[in-house]
């Protein structure tokens, strides 16, 4: 079982990590929201956040974000109470990433400040690393 989660966006920036120092950090508002859709959609504790890197989009990379079980190869860390899973190698281009959640008049979604980001595309949701 997984769960997609909202639109995903890319902006290079330096992160912002909290106490755990872990590889890839949620800010505060991230955090929340991600309980929040837990709560909503009524998905288990034995599930994690996903974080992965896939090939696609217009620039190379896409993001994608969702609930799943961990797996023996995953690499797992927490941040701001939330557990995260990650493969070995959407960590390699994920390391110091903080993904936030924003709202604004375009709508709202997470989006990956990514220090290893070279370039983004237009719709801000592919990038090369």
């Amino acid at each position: 079982m997984s769960t997609a989660l909202n639109e995903i966006k890319d902006e290079p920036k330096a992160p912002e990590t909290d106490a755990s120092a872990s590889p890839v950090n949620l800010t505060a508002m991230a955090a929340t929201k991600v309980k929040e859709i837990r709560t909503e959609e009524s998905i288990e504790e034995s599930y994690a956040l996903r974080l992965k890197v896939q090939g696609g989009g217009c620039s190379g990379f896409s993001y994608d974000l969702y609930f799943d079980q961990q797996q023996e190869i995953d690499h797992a860390f927490e941040s701001h109470g939330v557990k995260l899973i990650c493969d070995q190698m959407s960590l390699m281009y994920l390391m110091g990433t903080e993904v936030d959640f924003v709202e604004g008049l375009h709508g709202a979604g997470f989006k990956f400040n990514n220090p290893n980001v070279k370039s983004t595309c237009g719709c801000g949701s592919s990038f090369s690393a």
